[in-house]
């Protein structure tokens, strides 16, 4: 299935993209493509992380907790 770009300030972009890294045309699209996939992703997880971390942080700390570790000023254990 072919892909036309209508938009000459793009196809200008991939064509000097490819020449400068010796890539065709369809591997610079297919690499753009991959990495901001990638990117995307990635955004995803770090939002799921972020929805995580905040549901941790409503958990209230227990009077009764116990933590056998000692800690330094900077919080780390000694």
């Amino acid at each position: 299935m072919a892909l036309q770009i209508a938009n000459p300030a793009v196809v200008a972009k991939v064509e000097r993209l490819a020449r400068a890294t010796g890539l065709t045309k369809t591997a610079v699209v297919e690499r753009a493509i991959d990495h901001l996939s990638s990117q995307t992703l990635i955004a995803a997880d770090s939002g799921r992380m972020a929805a995580l971390l905040a549901q941790l942080d409503r958990v209230p700390d227990r009077a009764d907790a116990f933590d056998p570790l000692e800690w330094d000023s900077v919080g780390l254990p000694k």
